[in-house]
């Protein structure tokens, strides 16, 4: 597993014998890997010749400087986990990935300023120019996408389509604990109280007979409830517990 730390050594590569005439499968992250991650990377692998992962905080999609201060970097680790799946590692700078300071970016006028959109304003303008930008320098013939992000799923299928661009957006389950909590790396931020609680977050949602039934059983629970909305069959929610924001999906 090579590991790319500018974008010109990956540019050497991608464009080199090892590449030509190799199926691509694509893994976007921010770092702090999961299982989730190692899910992601296996249908990748089984799908793909090739197999590469970014690792970048983006720092376009924070609203919110704290989080990102406190975004968990953990690189050792992530090549740890992706040891054995991938077949190349970027890790570029933001100096790298922004050369114009986000000067140019991708904004989608609807979907991106609804849920999450509207209570982290810009968020998705970060998320879309990103991804756009990785997919031209990866050149995928397919890129993964886990499910528990709903909203970013569809943002990055519309981006796609909008923009003719040549790549297979794999949607794939989420992940969960034995409890079911959704895999997360904020999970790691929950102290063991408010972590046994979470658990109760999805399950909320898959059982409450509407919206606002579960969105007030949650605040029974203790959350913080940022929305709870049904959209396309699909129970979508987003609360806080102990300052951690979690979001998470099922279907109904």
């Amino acid at each position: 597993m090579r590991v790319h730390e500018t974008l010109a050594a990956w540019r050497t590569v991608r464009t080199g014998t090892d590449y030509a005439g190799q199926s691509v499968g694509f893994v976007p992250t921010m770092g702090a890997l999961h299982l989730g991650h190692r899910a992601l990377l296996a249908r990748a692998r089984a799908e793909n010749d090739r197999v590469v992962l970014s690792i970048f905080v983006n720092p376009t999609q924070f609203n919110d400087p704290t989080d990102l201060e406190k975004y968990p970097r953990t690189l050792e680790a992530d090549l740890r986990l992706a040891a054995g799946l991938a077949d190349d590692v970027i890790v570029p700078t933001a100096a790298e990935l922004y050369p114009d300071g986000y000067a140019y970016r991708v904004t989608e006028e609807k979907l991106s300023r609804e849920l999450e959109g509207a209570h982290r304003p810009g968020h998705f303008d970060g998320v879309l120019t990103v991804v756009l930008k990785l997919l031209n320098l990866v050149s995928p013939q397919r890129a993964y996408f886990g499910e528990k992000d709903w909203q970013q799923l569809r943002l990055v299928e519309g981006l796609v389509r909008a923009l003719l661009l040549p790549v297979e957006i794999v949607p794939c389950p989420t992940e969960r604990e034995i409890d079911g909590l959704a895999l997360s790396s904020r999970n790691r931020r929950l102290s063991p109280g408010a972590r046994v609680r979470a658990a109760q977050f999805p399950a909320i949602l898959r059982s409450a007979a509407s919206p606002a039934v579960a969105a007030l059983a949650l605040n029974a629970a203790g959350f913080e409830v940022d929305y709870v909305e049904d959209r396309e069959g699909v129970r979508l929610g987003a609360v806080r517990i102990e300052n951690v924001r979690l979001i998470d999906n099922v279907r109904l």
